[in-house]
């Protein structure tokens, strides 16, 4: 999404419009020492067309895969690839994305659109230049058809794919929006921020933070628990931040225990939180215990 440049950007000068030989290429995004990223044209016609469109960016369109590289030659040849093939070897397939049901693990994916994809998952882009192939999709409007051409076990195949924006597995933070989150007992619970790689199990499913623990008599002891990972509520999984608000106001035990990563536990007396939350959401200035994503559930 972003161009590499030796052009100097210092503070100030995102939103700005780089030039090269008298031209506008992009808009200036970010720059530490003597490197700057700009944002290329397409990319910013990209998605003023979608704001024209939907009356807001419907997102970036993705396959929702993740990729091996096929540049090892035994490794082409146990995938019944021949000499003339080139592509790439499909790992995980997203379960909220357009390709699941059709691509499957270790499919070969070989071109897109009649493009095809290099063993090191590039494209050609221009003459003498190349770019990684999701360029090919995020370009795409959202159902708009794509053709894949796939090996499977040694046969090749075309499967016609109405491509469409995939939910990340952590929510991305954006500027224009408000965070989501939910509060009980002085217990702060958000999405958690962006890593790399992540794709979820199952459709929905979300990675949920304990953000903050705001002190009061109820979080005594618990403070030390910042910015750790939900697990479980009572004992089951915790799916999303919506299936967490739902397990702690259906409990009905007289304790609510959370599950956190590294074993780390919370135990709080389900009355006596609920009763403190209205208290803390006063002491803390928070103006409700969800955002307003959640209070249609």
């Amino acid at each position: 999404m972003t161009i590499q440049t030796d052009a100097a950007i210092n503070h100030g000068n995102s939103g700005g419009p780089a030039f090269m030989d008298n031209k506008v290429v992009g808009v200036a995004f970010q720059g530490y020492k003597n490197t700057g990223y700009i944002i290329p044209t397409p990319v910013v016609k990209h998605f003023i067309s979608g704001v024209e469109e939907n009356d807001q960016f419907p997102g970036f369109c993705s396959l929702g895969i993740l990729c091996q590289h096929m540049q090892n030659a035994r490794m082409r040849n146990y995938f019944k690839m021949t000499s003339k093939m080139i592509g790439i070897l499909i790992k995980r397939i997203n379960p909220s994305s357009s390709s699941y049901g059709i691509l499957k693990k270790d499919d070969v994916l070989l071109s897109i659109d009649g493009v095809s994809i290099g063993n090191d998952e590039t494209v050609v882009f221009r003459k003498t230049e190349s770019i990684n192939f999701s360029h090919l999709v995020s370009m795409k409007k959202p159902c708009e058809t794509t053709t894949l051409k796939v090996l499977r076990d040694g046969k090749t195949h075309e499967f016609n794919i109405n491509i469409t924006p995939v939910e990340p597995l952590i929510q991305v933070c954006q500027f224009d929006k408000l965070p989501s989150y939910y509060v009980f007992a002085g217990l702060v619970f958000l999405p958690s921020t962006p890593q790399p790689g992540t794709i979820p199990k199952k459709a929905g499913e979300q990675i949920v933070l304990l953000s903050q623990v705001l002190e009061d008599e109820t979080t005594v002891g618990y403070t030390f628990l910042n910015n750790s990972r939900v697990k479980k509520v009572n004992g089951v999984q915790v799916e999303n931040l919506k299936h967490l608000r739902q397990l702690i106001e259906k409990c009905c035990t007289g304790d609510l225990r959370i599950d956190l990563e590294n074993d780390n536990t919370i135990i709080i007396g389900y009355k006596s939180g609920k009763r403190a939350t209205p208290k803390i959401l006063k002491r803390y200035g928070i103006p409700s215990t969800m955002s307003k994503d959640l209070q249609s559930l």
